[in-house]
């Protein structure tokens, strides 16, 4: 029986020698078949649009870029909104850096500057960015200064009408650890928005929308806000632009 074994796998060696020689492997020389560490980059307007209103009207700006590869990179975002006629009432840059930790999901952590309001205030941020299962765009942001955290929570969802038109709900919201009146902050869960926007895409990286969007302030912020002669929630007509390269 020992013997038969024996022979079988002298045979069974012999065999995979030769799949070797018909089969050798490439040369050293060769590159890997698989470019995963090839760096690019990629530029994405997400929102740029105008919202008309009670009061003044608004303009609204969400943007972020990347370089790197698949599994490290550097990673911009810029939100901001003003008035017109006034003002720059929110700003903020991030500076971030990204690691993939699993498909679709990166682990991010960098710096974040609040330009507006004044004066400005510098952050440390950890946030987690990526594509939820049914394909829900999330990202969750932490953002951690002396003692306090505010956060922010995005999430949306594309919904194919046609091979170009496209519907998309979105929820956002933002939380503070502590109060803060001088900014209108208050503690707690600060304000939720919903929003659908109904964008046509002329070319994929090329869209313009028309939506709405409904907000509204919560706990210790709408109480600051009706403190001030403000109104708790609002609501606007939007028309944008999205568009990537």
């Amino acid at each position: 029986m020992r013997r038969a074994l024996l022979l079988i796998m002298l045979a069974a060696g012999g065999f995979a020698q030769a799949q070797d020689d018909r089969f050798p492997l490439p040369p050293k020389e060769w590159p890997s078949p698989v470019a995963d560490r090839e760096p690019f980059g990629y530029f994405l307007l997400d929102r740029l649009e105008y919202r008309t209103q009670k009061g003044a009207d608004g303009r609204f700006w969400d943007a972020q870029a990347w370089y790197g590869g698949d599994y490290n990179r550097l990673w911009l975002k810029s939100e901001g909104l003003d008035t017109v006629g006034g003002r720059t009432e929110e700003a903020d840059l991030q500076i971030l850096y990204a690691r993939r930790i699993a498909p679709f999901w990166h682990l991010q952590g960098g710096l974040r500057s609040e330009v507006r309001p004044g004066p400005t205030r510098n952050y440390g941020v950890l946030a987690l960015q990526g594509i939820a299962p049914y394909w829900f765009a999330v990202e969750t942001s932490a953002f951690f200064r002396g003692g306090t955290i505010t956060g922010r929570l995005e999430a949306e969802y594309d919904q194919l009408l046609t091979q170009r038109l496209i519907l998309q709900p979105r929820i956002d919201s933002n939380f503070s650890t502590s109060a803060d009146p001088a900014r209108g902050v208050g503690r707690g869960i600060n304000d939720v928005e919903l929003s659908l926007r109904l964008r046509y895409e002329i070319k994929r990286e090329f869209a313009p929308y028309v939506g709405i969007t409904w907000s509204r302030k919560l706990g210790d912020t709408a109480d600051i806000a009706r403190g001030r002669g403000e109104n708790a929630s609002s609501k606007a007509v939007v028309f944008g632009l999205r568009l990537w390269y």
